[in-house]
């Protein structure tokens, strides 16, 4: 599962609908641009991304609940606000979980037995596949017996040790990976398990309420999305869920699991999987909106999700920019002739991208959401673009805005005293494309004195060009 300290970021943001925006088919907006391709040479062009939230946006937004909580509700309002329609059900909390820490090389310490082999608490053993079985070796490099038979577990009375990884508690097993390696598998009770979870998930100093959200939301993860591997139920990374054994256990997060013991999510009477990350940017999305083939399921309907900017959520709102050159090299192929700009064609539920339209002088292509996540960066798909690319000319600045709105742009000056200077403001022409002084989301210009201008688009800063 995604965390919180996975992404960077930052803006709520207005659902860009093309057809009612740009007010004019692709195909006017290349022929116009086609017009203009010869005359751009001097042209400064930027692309501006900005979205909202981290993560994939299923299920509970970690920041939200966060917010939730500070704003006074418990956590079973928290929990079937973000998985409609769901309640509460009761599971044994010793139920075991396999979790896969390694796969590699193997050792641990503090145990005193291997399978029928005792051990010292206080040696290091490694374990190493012969085969289909397993060998044991001791302090010094010594064989401990012949090959066992796998999988090989290892106990102790107090917290196993992996080296290079932590302290686990339940205990170890063992087996060849078929690769010539060892998987590493913590066997563990399921409220043992959350317990690690917990705080490597989100911070043990937030709201009781919403530590103990998390709580069932990962205890029901935990049984409810495993991996179907022979050896192991889960991974110990983003995979499934972040689990730090031992080390990840806190005081605050030892009472959320205590307080939530065996409680899991349940809909129609039985546990489902339930999905979280860290930030919805307002609005959480339905499943089938996110992964492709992916089955509508009512309790992973997106939700409004007012609080998710309330707790200091730094990934609520973010922006990135970049020039249009080097926007079209990480666009490549997807891009048809010169980069103009993109535009989102199909949202889901919340303004995360289902399909947009990279468009370019020699014509469009259509990509999903998670292709630019991908191709960007982004921490999720909730984002929306606007390119502006800037001319300076003799007297005058010309440019473009795209995609398209009504409205004007701010002409500023670069004043002698390192300042930018308001001089006037010009309008935005979102005529259909049908000839060269009529390209939509054009705007000039003109008696200009010589010198640096940019403009500015909303809250967008466009890039500074020179008017001789």
């Amino acid at each position: 599962m995604l965390t919180p300290a996975t992404y960077l970021t930052g803006a709520r943001l207005k659902r860009e609908i093309p057809g009612a925006n740009l007010a004019l088919t692709f195909a006017g907006v290349l022929l116009a641009l086609s017009l203009v391709a010869a005359s751009s040479a001097r042209a400064a062009g930027m692309l501006y991304i900005r979205g909202g939230g981290s993560g994939h946006g299923i299920g509970m937004s970690q920041y939200g609940a966060d917010g939730y909580a500070q704003h006074g509700f418990s956590y079973t309002q928290i929990l079937s606000h973000y998985y409609t329609g769901t309640s509460l059900g009761q599971v044994a909390p010793g139920r075991t979980v396999r979790v896969l820490l390694a796969d590699g090389g193997a050792s641990f310490t503090g145990a005193l037995a291997a399978g029928s082999i005792r051990l010292k608490a206080t040696s290091t053993y490694a374990v190493s596949a012969a085969g289909a079985r397993l060998q044991i070796t001791g302090p010094g490099g010594a064989r401990l017996g012949t090959p066992v038979s796998a999988p090989l577990t290892v106990t102790g009375p107090a917290p196993l040790m992996v080296p290079g990884l932590g302290h686990y508690r339940g205990s170890l097993q063992f087996r060849p990976d078929g690769r010539g390696g060892v998987e590493t598998v913590n066997v563990v009770g399921l409220d043992d398990y959350v317990r690690g979870v917990v705080a490597a998930e989100m911070p043990s100093s937030w709201p009781a309420q919403a530590l103990q959200a998390q709580a069932v939301a990962a205890r029901t993860y935990a049984i409810t999305a495993q991996v179907g591997a022979a050896g192991y139920d889960l991974y110990s990374d983003t995979r499934s869920q972040a689990y730090g054994g031992v080390a990840a256990e806190t005081a605050p997060t030892d009472a959320a699991v205590a307080a939530t013991a065996g409680q899991v999510v349940t809909y129609a009477g039985r546990p489902v999987v339930t999905y979280f990350f860290a930030s919805s940017g307002g609005h959480t999305e339905s499943v089938q909106n996110v992964w492709n083939g992916a089955t509508p399921e009512p309790w992973l309907t997106g939700v409004p999700d007012p609080y998710d900017g309330a707790g200091g959520d730094p990934y609520h709102q973010w922006t990135q920019q970049l020039s249009l050159p080097a926007a079209q090299a990480r666009l490549g192929s997807r891009v048809r002739g010169r980069l103009v700009g993109i535009t989102v064609t199909h949202h889901g539920l919340s303004p995360r991208i289902l399909t947009a339209a990279v468009v370019g002088t020699a014509g469009t292509t259509t990509v999903s959401g998670a292709d630019l996540q991908s191709v960007f960066g982004l921490p999720t798909t909730y984002a929306a673009f606007t390119a502006i690319t800037v001319t300076g000319g003799h007297g005058k600045l010309t440019g473009t805005v795209f995609p398209a709105s009504a409205g004007r742009v701010s002409v500023q000056a670069l004043g002698r005293s390192g300042g930018w200077q308001n001089l006037r403001r010009a309008a935005v022409s979102l005529r259909p494309a049908l000839s060269r002084a009529a390209v939509p989301g054009r705007f000039t210009a003109a008696g200009l004195a010589p010198g640096r201008y940019r403009i500015t688009a909303g809250s967008l800063t466009g890039p500074t060009v020179t008017v001789s």
